[in-house]
């Protein structure tokens, strides 16, 4: 028992003792130890980032049982209400709703908290650049229009010698953070439109950073296509040990030690990705593109991984391009450098796509081809050092079991006596949630490529938040989407539940009806 979790331990996989046994189960079945790089794989596949176990638990709450939470929630509506007019949902990089006769608007949001609190500025910026390739990676591509960001941070006025051991001043983090998005998403090209900013002590070891894209999408290429010997092709950025065991990190808990691993946050280049987002918007256009998926959280891993998993799929890991020598064959597979992507082509337009992407500078080369076995086979200088099975890699992991404890608050009461309303006046317009936020919306670019309606700043002088911001999808066209947030976390702490139903969504709502269509048609 100890063994395992050992083993867990200093291979940074993040793995429980239940999930090592079900690995040890499975190679005891098959007759052979793990290699390296399978038990990496399962690491990555089985991490709280991608198959987000607690959601897919077993969670048992004032006696009701859910098999699978998530499943049973929100799945369950929009299974039961099945609207047309929800074109993808649940089951790629961002859902896709329609939005007219030819198009779809697709939406990614997620947060990327541990990073932000190790290194802000890296963080934050490779949050924004990972929900644009999300959008990038739906259906056959999506042309990504807007950009938003949700922050949730410490008090900036906190003393130093009260933080945490290995935490880093709210200040710091805060400039590091706007600097992030602001950097990635204007030198992308993509306006960074809508957005919240909120402040409190609960945030100060570790900060909520929700990064956000909306994206354009044609109907007809809205869903994924994949067959047998369609040819894996690896496009956009090299690869470099940069953000190796970042999911399996972003699924522990922070500490005073978490400041060592500051290797596992990933370096962001926005220029190439955005040299990629033409290309690939191109490539849609042209036909040669069956299916696409960013590479993110455990890079070649989950992305060739989960593109595959319905076929089986085999990877040639020394066809790799790499930054520099040296990594090996795990390192490249597990790596979680920054702008790159897979895409899934048909074995006569591999030429073409790879012609394209290099005719611009940017990397495109074949590493594999889909099978039809349903395994994962991986390869490096001729030696198969990999082999495991879909079903297995996707489906194996033990389900969590947990209780869920919820304590109803005591109501609150009037005070005995009235507060003088001039001293709680004051007192309100000296809190950080409510003082203007004007310095972070003017560092971003919203104006970039002509969409705004409705700007995030509104007013005689644009120096008022709007309650909601209003684009463009389809230049010249006069139809519109509007974009709002609602966010009250301190109602949390009394009642989640209705926070969410009462507040954040309908907050959210009526932002976007009552200040969108008055400002629209007067």
């Amino acid at each position: 028992t100890g063994d395992l979790l050992e083993i867990s331990n200093r291979l940074g996989l993040a793995l429980n003792q239940s999930e090592m046994e079900r690995i040890k189960d499975y190679f005891s079945k098959i007759g052979r130890d793990p290699t390296d790089i399978e038990l990496e794989t399962l690491a990555q596949t089985w991490s709280e980032h991608c198959i987000h176990k607690t959601f897919n638990g077993q969670i048992e709450f004032q006696g009701r049982v859910y098999q699978n939470l998530i499943r049973e929630t929100i799945f369950a509506v929009e299974e039961e209400l099945n609207p047309d007019w929800c074109l993808s949902v649940f089951h790629d990089n961002s859902g896709v709703v329609g939005f007219d006769d030819e198009f779809g608007v697709c939406f990614k949001v997620e947060t990327h908290n541990h990073p932000s609190a190790l290194e802000p500025y890296g963080g934050a910026a490779t949050g924004i650049g990972g929900v644009i390739r999300d959008i990038l990676g739906t259906g056959q591509g999506a042309r990504p229009i807007l950009s938003t960001d949700v922050f949730c941070f410490g008090e900036p006025d906190v003393g130093y010698e009260d933080l945490p051991e290995g935490v880093l001043h709210p200040k710091r983090i805060i400039v590091g953070v706007v600097g992030g998005v602001r950097d990635y998403g204007n030198r992308m090209g993509i306006p960074t439109s809508s957005g919240a900013v909120f402040y409190h002590p609960s945030f100060l070891s570790n900060p909520l950073v929700y990064c956000g894209c909306v994206g354009i999408i044609p109907r007809q290429c809205v869903m994924k296509r994949l067959a047998p010997d369609d040819r894996v092709i690896l496009i956009g950025g090299k690869t470099g040990r940069d953000g190796i065991h970042g999911v399996t990190f972003a699924s522990q808990e922070l500490d005073s030690e978490s400041q060592s691993l500051s290797s596992c946050v990933q370096i962001g280049n926005p220029i190439e990705e955005k040299k990629m987002l033409d290309l690939i918007i191109k490539a849609r256009d042209l036909g040669l593109i069956e299916s696409i998926t960013d590479c993110g959280g455990g890079g070649l891993s989950s992305a060739v991984g989960e593109m595959g998993k319905k076929l089986g799929v085999e990877v040639y890991l020394e066809r790799v391009p790499l930054k520099y020598s040296g990594l090996s064959y795990t390192e490249i597979w597990i790596s979680e450098a920054q702008e790159r992507m897979v895409i899934a082509v048909r074995p006569e337009n591999v030429e073409k796509i790879i012609k394209l992407f290099n005719e611009e500078h940017v990397d495109a080369v074949e590493i594999g081809r889909f099978t039809s076995d349903k395994i994962l086979r991986l390869y490096y200088n001729g030696n198969r050092v990999g082999e495991l099975d879909m079903d297995f890699l996707h489906k194996g992991v033990p389900k969590i079991e947990r209780k869920g404890i919820w304590e109803r608050k005591e109501r609150l009461t009037r005070p005995e006596q009235i507060p003088d309303l001039y001293e709680v006046f004051l007192k309100v317009l000296g809190s950080y949630n409510i003082a203007s936020k004007e310095w972070i919306i003017r560092q971003y670019d919203h104006e970039v490529q002509g969409r705004s309606v409705v700007k995030p700043l509104v007013g005689e002088f644009a120096d008022g938040p709007s309650d909601a911001v209003v684009v463009r999808p389809r230049l010249g066209r006069n139809q519109v989407i509007a974009i709002g947030c609602g966010l009250c976390p301190k109602y949390g702490l009394i009642n989640p539940y209705k926070m969410s139903e009462r507040l954040s969504m309908s907050n959210d709502f009526n932002q976007v009806i009552k200040n969108t269509i008055s400002q629209i048609y007067g």
